[in-house]
């Protein structure tokens, strides 16, 4: 396992020793230590959908405390979450689990079709609460995605030379993409390939569908004939994009789910090749000890303990 876990580092040849040791800290917490898998608890959601839609499903959630102890008990590999909830908790649970603070935010009092975040975070935040990795979101195809591109480019510059991984959101979203092309095969490897280009050393997208968005692209999807009926194939396709899967690509839980489609999406994700999830509302959103059983098992199948 240990071997795994430095092959995977060596993917990352211009990086420090503070950078790899930080992935390392990733790779080597919780459950799925020493597997390259991943399954990270993230909650900015309060900031992103508001209190009441993120936490009243279980109340519990509008502790920051819980969110720590529930990545904890579960055995996750990190706990990402916006400044306020980590130095909430950071030094109450301080080396107990590694830290991604998401460095910038979006809420929904003012939905732009053409999203552009703020930043609400810094690097200087990140190492000050002991974080291993700090989290930016860019939204290629909004109108503003030049600005978002151009800010990660200096937050993961000083991320970098100060030792820490950077963790990349990259959602598709914009007037010029559809509804069903936020998700669509074509569009959700771009984003991962330009995460990739700018330098994440971890990149989240969506899971994608089936669906190509871009003329031109749907072309060359159907004359080279690219795998792309099953999700497995489709998972397969957007860690290819992600440097031929020399960049460590997890995929989002969304929205809660029935417990039997997640596990499904797990198993497509670890059958093509995908370094594992970083799920929020499908475990937060329900009691504690059934949320700590729903993840362990999330962590069984990409351990290959459950089929």
């Amino acid at each position: 396992m240990a071997d795994h876990v430095q092959e995977i580092l060596s993917y990352y040849t211009s990086d420090n020793a503070g950078t790899k040791t930080n992935i390392a800290r990733l790779l080597k917490s919780g459950k799925l230590a020493g597997t390259g898998k991943l399954v990270i608890l993230p909650v900015d959601q309060g900031f992103e959908h508001g209190p009441a839609r993120s936490f009243a499903p279980n109340p519990p959630g509008y502790n920051p405390f819980y969110h720590f102890q529930l990545a904890i008990d579960a055995g996750c590999n990190a706990y990402a979450a916006p400044l306020g909830f980590l130095q909430a908790g950071a030094s109450h649970f301080a080396g107990q689990i590694p830290l991604i603070l998401k460095l910038n935010n979006h809420d929904v009092l003012h939905d732009d079709k053409d999203p552009l975040p703020s930043v609400t975070g810094s690097v200087k935040d990140a190492l000050r609460l002991g974080c291993a990795a700090v989290g930016f979101t860019i939204y290629p195809g909004s109108a503003h995605c030049s600005a978002m591109y151009e800010q990660l480019r200096a937050i993961a510059e000083e991320a970098k030379d100060s030792g820490l991984a950077v963790v990349v959101w990259s959602y598709p979203r914009g007037s010029s993409i559809s509804k069903e092309g936020e998700t669509a095969m074509d569009v959700v490897a771009y984003a991962a390939q330009i995460a990739a280009q700018l330098g994440a050393h971890v990149i989240k997208v969506k899971l994608p569908s089936a669906h190509l968005e871009q003329a031109a692209a749907k072309k060359v999807y159907e004359s080279t004939q690219v795998p792309i009926k099953t999700l497995a194939e489709r998972v397969k396709h957007v860690v290819q994009s992600a440097f031929d899967g020399r960049r460590i690509v997890i995929f989002s839980g969304g929205a809660k789910s029935e417990d039997k489609n997640v596990f499904e999406e797990a198993r497509a994700i670890r059958d093509g090749g995908g370094f594992g999830s970083i799920i929020g509302r499908n475990s937060f959103q329900r009691p504690k000890a059934e949320a700590v059983k729903f993840l362990q098992t999330i962590m069984g199948i990409y351990a290959g303990e459950i089929q």
